[in-house]
Order: C-alpha cells, then structure tokens, then sequence
C-alpha cells in the first residue's frame, strides 16, 4: 500500500450507492498521466466510522496524499484528512464538504430539494454495522434520472442493480472536523447534478476559498466526462 514518490498518491474516495469501480475511466485517466491512483472502499457506514476506515487506509501510504472525495465521500475525506498529516491537498467533486456540527442533512436544508430526495427509498431491515435504522437506496426505475442522467442507458441499468446501500444515520450525523479549513481544497461543481442541488455545491465550495469549477455534467462528471474531471484532479497536483 506504500508509494514513496514525492509526487502525491491520489486516493479517490467514492460515496453512496456506488463503489469504487465508477472511477474506472477516471483512474485510467490519471494512471496514463503517470499517477499512482488507490481508490479504497468506503463502508458507508457513517462518517466517523467511515473517516476512521479511509484514515486509516490514507495513513499507510508512504508520501503525500491528494485526497478526492465524490458526494458523501466528500464528507468523509473532510473528517478524516483533519487528522493526516500526509494529506496535502483535497478535491470534491460534487460532494459534501462540511463544516463542524453539520451533517448531510443539514447543509441541504436551505436549498431547493433534489430527485434523491423524492426517490430515496429505505429498506425494510436495519443496516447492519450501523448505529440504527434502516439502509438508504435510490429507486432503480428512477436511478439513471436521479444520480447519472448524463451516461448511457445500459450502463446506468447496471449501476441501479449493482448499486451500494448507505445507512441512512449518516444523514443526520454531524461532522466533527472540517480538514478543508487548514488544507488546500478544489471543488469542481456539477452543473446538472440532481441528486445534490448545485446551489448547495457552490455554498461549500465558495467557502472553501479555494479553486472552483464547473462541469457541465451530472452527479457523476468522473464517469461521463473523466478526461474533464482528470484535467481538474491532475490540475490540484501542481
């Protein structure tokens, strides 16, 4: 699990109902760049025991770390990375970049409501591993429209059947640390994204004070335009 180069090991860490896999295309993007990429599990558990899993896999890298966060995975890069002392640099892509005390939830109230709100379904099971209540799934008759409406039908059909359940306590828990405050940040917002409001995007990206962008593209910009996203990622490198 060790890099040793000077140049940062990018580690991309993904969010909920998705796994790593998505970052497919933009993993081969960075690799044909010359960049060591490790794109780690996340339990989608909740955000400290989900900040503590990627923590603890990020401070077994040996050299710097640039940590990218996509949707809730940007919630977890933010709590864990406040307490790496590898970690150089982060970047969300369409993702939660709390502050301390808000959660998921909460930083989404101010703002117009998405189709993940409307289509979000919970199972009728308790999430196992969680602190309590059920795991939260996207409707997969609604799926493509609500999370990639921007990739192809077939691809979108698998990404529905195959998608990974969050538990839905992670909503509601609060960040207890914000790495953005001290670290170098980037956050490229997605123009059309539906299942987080790209208002509230630009809400935690512009008081990061860091680099801001654009794409035009849904919640998953890595997967319909990863040459774009790579540009982005390959640009908090330098």
């Amino acid at each position: 699990m060790t890099s040793g180069s000077s140049t940062p090991t990018v580690v991309l860490v993904h969010g909920a109902f998705a796994d790593a896999s998505g970052y497919a295309g933009l993993i081969r993007e960075l690799q044909s760049a010359g960049v060591t990429v490790q794109a780690p599990p996340v339990p989608l558990r909740g955000i400290a025991f989900d900040a503590s899993s990627i923590g603890a896999h990020v401070s077994a890298v040996d050299g710097p770390v640039l940590l990218v966060g996509h949707s809730y995975g940007g919630a977890v890069i933010t709590q864990a990375a406040a307490e790496l002392e590898n970690v150089v640099g982060l970047v969300y892509l369409a993702a939660f970049g709390l502050d301390v005390g808000e959660s998921v939830e909460s930083v989404q109230k101010p703002f117009e409501p998405t189709l993940l709100a409307a289509n979000g379904r919970a199972t009728p099971y308790d999430a196992v591993g969680a602190v309590g209540g059920p795991d939260l799934y996207i409707d997969p008759a609604a799926f493509r429209e609500t999370f990639c409406a921007d990739v192809p039908a077939d691809l979108a059909a698998v990404m529905a059947v195959s998608q990974r359940p969050v538990a839905a306590a992670t909503l509601s828990e609060e960040c207890t640390a914000a790495a953005w405050r001290t670290k170098p940040t980037s956050y490229l917002i997605s123009a059309h994204d539906r299942a987080i409001n790209p208002d509230t995007e630009r809400f935690m990206a512009e008081r990061m004070g860091g680099t801001i962008d654009t794409i035009d593209a849904s919640h998953v910009a890595f997967i319909s335009r990863p040459v774009a996203t790579a540009e982005f990622v390959l640009a908090a490198l330098d």
